[in-house]
């Protein structure tokens, strides 16, 4: 996971320090089985892997062992060290038939400190081996092991509980790039704070950050406050981007996917938010690692879905809506983007991407039509800028932030219906 807190470490140092906490890690999970109830001293972990806050353990139990039971302990006491989730491969001794005329000759010899890659095979009655079943990954299909593996499931939205300083939290998604998302996310956030909310930005695109050069604020670092960041502060609005981070806007983020995933996670909960109605967060185009690792840890409470009528782009919205509702997100609406196109010189309106597109969608998801925006210049240079439209002109808006303040409202109408259960355990 990137540290944000040290711009630079070496290279040694970073291996070193992982390698330090896989052996705590090792050595924890190694004394939750000698403390297991279950014959504590046949249980042992043989191998584990990290990937940022999550850890894979290879595990060999002895037959008493209740497998459930292990996972549960490991959980808890691996939680202390910032891991959230766990995944086991458990390999258990196979249980030796029993035949009353033998049983009595029945032998049997422990196997030896091995590796869970080549686990040995038991001795057993009458000269007869049986083997440890192999050690399974945990991706692998159910046909390639007799026994499935053990790991904790993904947590549902149902599940999460709401943060204690954000109302409601808005995804804006897209199935593909290149349709004006970000644009759409910067002028909703300015329309819903111009409505009279307490709104903040979370730029989620990690590879693509456009937020601090949208709201002007480009080159401008968040503050540090007991080990947590403040957000920037731009057009009223409390942002923070990945982007805010970097030492410019030329240096890459070439991350693999659990790095990406950890710096969304840690973006989103070491910042002291203030108390917001409204958290936007700028979704990175697709239905990638970033998606689905914000919809099983976010509480969201609904997403809004950015296309344009180009029958290509609706197919990827598409996508996006039927990801959302297999994550349990509600589809707050769709916006249409470069609907109508109007010529500065002659007047004439043309739809140049097609039309009827968001219509379409709409009526087929059973999802509102949240608004129809234009394909106008204007649009772009007060982005370009760092003064969205909502806010052009001091303040007043330019020819085009109506449109924004619509969907706006909008979303407020209906935001209610799809907010999630609170409970700030008041008595008064």
């Amino acid at each position: 996971m990137f540290n944000f807190i040290k711009k630079s470490m070496a290279k040694n140092d970073k291996n070193s320090e992982k390698s330090l906490q896989s052996e705590q890690l090792f050595a924890v999970a190694n004394q939750v089985l000698q403390d297991h109830s279950a014959g504590g001293q046949d249980n042992k972990v043989t191998a584990i892997k990290q990937y940022g806050d999550s850890v894979t353990l290879d595990l060999r139990l002895n037959a008493d062992a209740d497998p459930e039971e292990v996972h549960r302990q490991l959980g808890l006491a691996l939680q202390n060290y910032g891991i959230n989730e766990v995944n086991l491969n458990v390999s258990l001794p196979a249980k030796p038939k029993t035949n009353p005329s033998s049983h009595s000759h029945a032998t049997s010899t422990q196997a030896p400190s091995m590796t869970s890659d080549d686990m040995p095979a038991f001795a057993s009655t009458k000269g007869g081996a049986k083997t440890l079943p192999k050690t399974v990954n945990a991706a692998a299909p159910k046909s390639q092991t007799d026994e499935p593996p053990i790991t904790k499931r993904a947590p549902l939205q149902s599940s999460l509980q709401p943060h204690p300083r954000i109302k409601h939290i808005l995804v804006v998604a897209s199935g593909k790039g290149g349709v004006g998302k970000s644009t759409t996310t910067v002028n909703i956030a300015l329309a819903l704070q111009k409505l009279g909310n307490k709104v903040g930005i979370l730029d989620a695109d990690i590879y693509g950050p456009s937020m601090p050069s949208m709201l002007g604020v480009e080159g401008v670092k968040p503050q540090l406050e007991n080990e947590q960041f403040v957000p920037v502060e731009a057009h009223g609005l409390a942002m923070l981007s990945i982007g805010s981070l970097l030492d410019g806007d030329n240096t890459p983020v070439a991350w693999r996917g659990p790095k990406a995933t950890g710096a969304l996670m840690q973006l989103f909960n070491q910042t002291n938010w203030p108390m917001l109605d409204y958290l936007v967060i700028d979704m990175p185009p697709g239905t990638g690692d970033i998606q689905l690792t914000l919809a099983q840890r976010i509480p969201v409470t609904g997403a809004v879905i950015v296309t344009t009528p180009q029958h290509i782009a609706l197919m990827d919205a598409q996508k996006g809506i039927e990801m959302f509702n297999k994550t349990s997100i509600p589809v707050i609406g769709v916006v249409e983007n470069m609907a109508l196109h109007t010529c500065s010189n002659c007047g004439h309106t043309e739809a140049i991407f097609g039309a009827g597109g968001g219509e379409t969608i709409s009526e087929a998801y059973q999802v509102p039509l949240l608004g129809q925006l234009p394909l106008a210049s204007t649009i772009r240079a007060q982005a370009d800028k760092g003064e969205p439209s909502v806010i052009a002109n001091q303040g007043d808006g330019d020819d085009y932030a109506h449109f924004y303040v619509e969907i706006a409202q909008k979303i407020e109408a209906n935001i209610a219906k799809f907010a999630k259960q609170r409970n700030d355990g008041r008595i008064f």
